[in-house]
């Protein structure tokens, strides 16, 4: 009987044990994911020592693109979306996974970075120029493309500029989409929008298969860029956001 005691005391300091283990994993785990959560956000809006490198036309000793490139040689150029979140250099990489998960420096970042599609011209020649972003939450990267979505943000802001190493861009916004990632219009290799005609069937599509769309004129002839990012709605959701590029003189 004394025996059975001293085996059931042991068996309680045992599980005793092991629940503290379980409660100090858990307490760990949960910790570990609010820092994830908030070194992800965090990281992922644009910082002072990043934003010195936009260009600056009105101070000329202000750093460039040119010696942000000089740091990584994959910078194609500069995206600002006016009066939104989306305030960011551009880059490109070998593929269409490189800056998934790696940012402006090369480092390793679950924000990733912005960046342009690896089939894209460098210089945006292009007709049809693809940009990608993660939607973080808070409205980082490209999260704001979700915010387009919404009438009043979509009818408040309109324009925008692309600074590259070519020339600069203004950039009007004209239409956004809910699609997935498969849509056989968006996700395409840009060559084959070289023919206005083909252009045109785009613009036509996005004009009925968009949730907002503005009529400011665009045509086949046009320069058009997407800034696409993920939608937590569908696994393959894509929310996308149409823009016309018009060349800066």
């Amino acid at each position: 009987m004394h025996t059975a005691a001293k085996i059931a005391k042991v068996g309680d300091r045992i599980l005793s044990f092991v629940a503290l283990l379980l409660v100090l994993s858990m307490l760990l785990f949960g910790g570990y994911s609010l820092w994830d959560m908030w070194s992800t956000a965090h990281g992922a809006f644009i910082s002072n020592d990043l934003l010195k490198y936009k260009p600056k036309e009105d101070d000329p000793d202000n750093l460039s693109l040119y010696d942000l490139k000089a740091i990584n040689d994959d910078v194609r150029g500069w995206l600002t979306i006016d009066n939104s979140h989306i305030d960011y250099p551009v880059v490109q990489g070998s593929d269409d996974m490189e800056y998934v998960n790696k940012d402006i420096y090369g480092r390793f970042s679950l924000s990733g970075a912005i960046f342009l599609g690896y089939r894209n011209a460098p210089d945006f020649s292009d007709g049809y120029n693809l940009l990608y972003g993660h939607h973080v939450d808070g409205g980082a990267m490209f999260a704001d493309v979700i915010e387009f979505q919404k009438a009043d943000f979509f009818e408040k802001h309109r324009t925008g500029r692309l600074m590259t190493f070519g020339g600069n861009f203004r950039v009007d916004v004209f239409a956004v989409a809910a699609l997935d990632a498969y849509d056989a219009y968006v996700y395409r290799d840009p060559s084959d929008y070289d023919d206005p005609a083909d252009m045109q069937s785009l613009i036509d599509y996005l004009r009925t298969n968009s949730m907002q769309y503005r009529d400011i004129g665009v045509t086949g002839s046009d320069k058009v860029m997407a800034l696409s990012t993920c939608t937590s709605s569908a696994t393959y959701g894509r929310a996308v956001l149409f823009c016309k590029l018009t060349p800066e003189s």
